[in-house]
């Protein structure tokens, strides 16, 4: 009996089909997204607000590490902000894309008085 030669019988184990390569720019879009959320509730409510994070990565391999700079209000518990956006980019990048974050680092560029609006 022959062997069936449609698309079926080509599929092969996903190992086996190949490699995904994902662009930094697409982690570095995620990142900031992810930043963007973390520290949504600590700017709700105030006149002023920080710019946009900057975020740079490095994906050497299977990994990916990740600097992000953000602008925090003050006065405000920077320790659990810097936590909220190291850990919501890990559960980001990763989840999204399947890659493993060595490190997060957190830079705080300026911190922007001012109270709620």
């Amino acid at each position: 009996m022959a062997t069936p030669a449609g698309p079926a019988a080509r599929r092969r184990e996903p190992g086996a089909r190949g490699r995904l390569r994902v662009a930094d720019r697409v982690y570095a879009r995620i990142a900031a997204r992810a930043a963007r959320e973390a520290l949504a509730d600590a700017w709700s409510g105030r006149a002023e607000r920080g710019g946009p994070p900057k975020v740079s990565v490095a994906a050497p391999g299977s990994t990916v590490t990740v600097r992000v700079a953000v602008d925090l209000p003050f006065p405000a518990d920077f320790a659990a902000l810097a936590r909220a956006v190291r850990e919501r980019i890990v559960a980001q990048v990763g989840g999204l894309t399947g890659t493993r974050v060595a490190e997060v680092v957190v830079v705080v560029e300026r911190l922007v008085t001012g109270g709620a609006a």
